[in-house]
């Protein structure tokens, strides 16, 4: 009887010795896959709201194969350095604006062209959606060796900011210390308007306004208002369109080659199916953040069309000059030529 006892106990010890390896990789094959993406606005900030909503999405439609998490407010990287952080591994995610990439892929400063100086959106677009916006997607996968989802979040347009100099026209911009996101374009538009420039991260612009770092800056409303920067002292503004502010959806390309295709096709979708809903939104916020800004004391200044497409015209003078300190290819610049028309 004990022999009989011995043999049973050794057979259902060696059943359990050969299952438990099979039973951990079955547990380990259903472990999800974590997507750490990285933002450095604030979570009320018309960006964070859509990528929220999209991870969100995500987390639905791969019942469980993707768990997502979402670092808000620079807490792990401020736009500036996210594109190291996608090649180093260090992040899965970002969604940054285009001028934050502009030290690895130069094209990125194509918004800066002057040709697009103060243009509608829908023109805006037609480089952005168009040949463009796909050579600069292309760029950024070879350089980050990233994944762009899909086409990219309007931020919206960006505008001159100061605090105790009013700006009722473009002479009032003369002498000014102004911080920009970053990228050459941007700097050399300030220097065009005779102001000093000036590069700060996202985070740290309020204290850099209360403090007088700068006098000014340039960003949009939606930024503005999200970081209520009237309460650092933003009092002024001259609404010119300078540009239009692109966020650009990107995943690490170690991250996305984990994923089955079944998951990359649901990635891709989702972005695609809610991009348009994205941008209105975006929209819409801009619109509100300037009646916040208004409520808030700040004077918004509209140049006049006749003074905008002047100034364009001026600045086009020097766009060969803008491309080359720009660094931005001669492939991308015949794009954008070839998607808008030169004339006002």
């Amino acid at each position: 009887m004990e022999a009989s006892m011995s043999r049973r106990a050794f057979m259902s010890s060696a059943a359990a010795i050969v299952t438990a390896p099979a039973l951990c990789m079955s547990a380990a094959a259903e472990e999800p896959l974590v997507l750490r993406c990285s933002l450095e606005t604030v979570p009320s900030h018309g960006r964070n709201i859509a990528i929220r909503d999209y991870l969100g999405k995500i987390e639905a439609a791969a019942q469980g194969r993707i768990k997502t998490q979402l670092f808000e407010s620079g807490q792990l990287f401020p736009d500036l350095q996210v594109g190291k952080a996608l090649l180093q591994g260090q992040i899965d995610m970002a969604v940054p604006g285009s001028w934050s990439l502009t030290g690895i892929v130069p094209d990125a400063d194509f918004l800066q062209l002057p040709i697009l100086y103060g243009r509608s959106m829908d023109t805006v677009h037609r480089a952005v959606d168009g040949r463009p916006g796909r050579l600069l997607a292309n760029q950024i996968e070879q350089k980050l060796r990233s994944h762009v989802i899909g086409p990219s979040l309007d931020l919206g347009f960006f505008n001159w900011y100061s605090t105790s100099r009013a700006l009722n026209s473009y002479a009032d911009l003369k002498g000014l210390k102004i911080r920009n996101n970053g990228g050459a374009g941007q700097a050399w538009r300030t220097q065009f308007m005779g102001g000093i420039p000036n590069t700060t991260p996202l985070p740290n612009v309020a204290l850099g306004l209360s403090q007088g770092t700068f006098d000014g800056l340039i960003t949009s409303h939606e930024s503005m208002a999200s970081l209520q920067l009237w309460e650092s002292g933003i009092r002024h503004c001259l609404e010119d369109h300078q540009f239009l502010g692109e966020y650009i959806p990107v995943v690490s390309l170690a991250f996305w080659q984990k994923l089955s295709a079944d998951l990359q096709q649901i990635v891709t979708d989702l972005w695609r199916e809610n991009i348009s809903t994205y941008r209105g939104n975006m929209a819409a916020a801009q619109s509100r953040a300037r009646e916040l800004g208004q409520a808030h004391g700040v004077k918004i200044v509209v140049p006049a069309t006749e003074e905008l497409n002047a100034m364009r015209l001026r600045m086009m003078a020097e766009q060969d000059h803008v491309a080359k300190l720009s660094k931005i290819s001669p492939e991308m610049v015949a794009a954008v030529l070839a998607e808008v028309p030169a004339a006002a």
